[in-house]
């Protein structure tokens, strides 16, 4: 039977009682939160993660929410279109290991954002947006991640190892975010697997999705966060949504495929895929 209540993987920041962002779907009818988290996994060390990116969202004067991102340059973050749609401003944190403990904060408005066209709140379809940020100088705590090459557009990655990366709530019962960030190694399944669970409509050639044993995922919080292969240190896909059941119930995780949307990146940013972009000021 198919699983068809999805949880798109944002949540509300970690000035709860702020109420949570919400995903609807005409498909799936039971609302889980935006949102997303890493459970089963280890504290980062400092450095460890460099590309990896934290976001405050600015919802309104009394809401806020927060996801991960990746940097993929000196001047661009990449995260999920449902962190970024109908935010006001984003504070982009740098550099943290411990969440709000940034080497470098810029602050933007939603002007610097880019949603991708197609992105529909409904079934999750192109779950991919760009942030805009000043010009970000490279350190031993950032530095912008590989984006693949176009040649491994036809990849499947289908029992490669890959690990992700967010400040995510840590179990079910987690009343909020990490401080500190945490990692886990994922295994990628077959689309056709992770479609027994979410179904055709939702689960695409530009979806990539992992196996959760062991109760360790991605989780509320997380969203937007890359999903980088162990084997190239290429980012592969970021967070985009699982089972409102929980994150620990070994419900596949799903991810934006990346390499579907390397030459709308390119086109956006400028950014060449498969190299490491270190064009920083």
């Amino acid at each position: 039977m198919k699983f068809l209540i999805i949880l798109a993987l944002a949540v509300a920041a970690s000035a709860f009682p702020e109420p949570e962002l919400r995903h609807r779907s005409r498909e799936m009818p039971v609302v889980g939160d935006i949102g997303g988290r890493i459970t089963g996994g280890s504290n980062a060390a400092v450095g460890q993660f460099p590309y990896q990116v934290g976001l405050s969202l600015k919802l309104s004067a009394l809401s806020s929410a927060w996801c991960g991102g990746s940097l993929i340059g000196s001047t661009w973050v990449l995260t999920a279109a449902h962190c970024t749609d109908g935010v006001q401003s984003v504070t982009v944190y740098l550099g943290a290991t411990v969440r709000t403990s940034a080497e470098i904060t810029h602050t933007v408005s939603s002007s610097d954002i880019i949603i991708h066209s197609g992105w529909n709140s409904a079934n999750l379809r192109n779950d991919i947006s760009l942030i805009k940020i000043p010009a970000t100088s490279s350190s031993s705590r950032i530095s912008a991640v590989k984006l693949p090459s176009i040649s491994n557009s036809y990849s499947t990655f289908v029992g490669d190892v890959a690990v992700a990366s967010g400040w995510g709530r840590t179990s079910d019962t987690s009343s909020g975010v990490a401080t500190n960030l945490q990692y886990v190694d994922l295994t990628v399944i077959t689309n056709t697997k992770c479609a027994q669970t979410y179904g055709t409509s939702v689960v695409t050639d530009s979806t990539l999705c992992v196996a959760t044993t062991d109760a360790k995922s991605t989780c509320n919080g997380d969203s937007g966060g890359p999903l980088v292969l162990k084997s190239s240190s290429e980012q592969i896909g970021l967070t985009s949504f699982g089972a409102s059941a929980g994150c620990e119930k070994g419900y596949p995780a799903a991810f934006t495929r990346v390499t579907s949307y390397l030459d709308w990146i390119k086109t956006n940013t400028g950014i060449q895929e498969g190299v490491r972009n270190y064009n920083f000021a």
